[in-house]
């Protein structure tokens, strides 16, 4: 974790508790491990500032900024192990098909396929059969999945119901704010 990186709601960059770990470090370990054994609740640490950064010059639609969240060190640290717990199953439960966000996967790959399928349609465009491609947007997908879906599919994949439930905590807990000129908004 960068040391310098913009802190979350509670004010304190990685770099204080790298500095200050001999004070600190039995206490953060505690919460930590609460957290992961379902014991601690998230709520109080799982807020989270959103940050609206201009993609360009003269931004005039919401399109034109980039959000940027801002999460405590805390829950930085809790979803860092449960994303290592699972990193050793990704290969397992991701279809070959999805080329990002997987180690040795390339999203280059698929627009490599996208290319020669069009080069294929072109060369198709002979004979009494049609033939046609479809583009699907599914831009911000993440933001139309129901949480019942997400508990069910992870569930399904086989993954324990302990570890279900803690993800489905880490998810569904959280709580934004928006930072507007250096002061947060209302939380929703």
């Amino acid at each position: 974790m960068h040391p310098l990186k913009a802190p979350g709601p509670d004010g304190l960059p990685a770099m204080f508790y790298q500095k200050y770990w001999h004070i600190v470090g039995d206490d953060v370990q505690n919460l930590v491990l609460g957290i992961l054994n379902n014991n601690g609740q998230t709520p109080d640490i799982n807020k989270t500032f959103l940050v609206l950064i201009p993609k360009g010059k003269n931004p005039s639609s919401q399109k034109d900024f980039r959000p940027i969240s801002l999460c405590n060190v805390i829950m930085k640290i809790v979803t860092k192990v449960i994303a290592n717990r699972l990193k050793h199953t990704l290969n397992d439960v991701i279809d070959i098909e999805q080329s990002a966000f997987v180690k040795g996967r390339l999203i280059t790959d698929n627009a490599l396929i996208a290319m020669e399928c069009f080069h294929w349609l072109k060369k198709k465009r002979k004979g009494k059969k049609g033939v046609m491609a479809l583009k699907l947007d599914m831009s911000k997908a993440y933001d139309r999945i129901e949480w019942p879906f997400v508990k069910q599919t992870l569930t399904s994949m086989g993954y324990p119901q302990k570890m279900v439930e803690l993800i489905f905590r880490c998810i569904s807990t959280v709580t934004y704010q928006i930072l507007i000129n250096g002061q947060p908004s209302s939380s929703f």
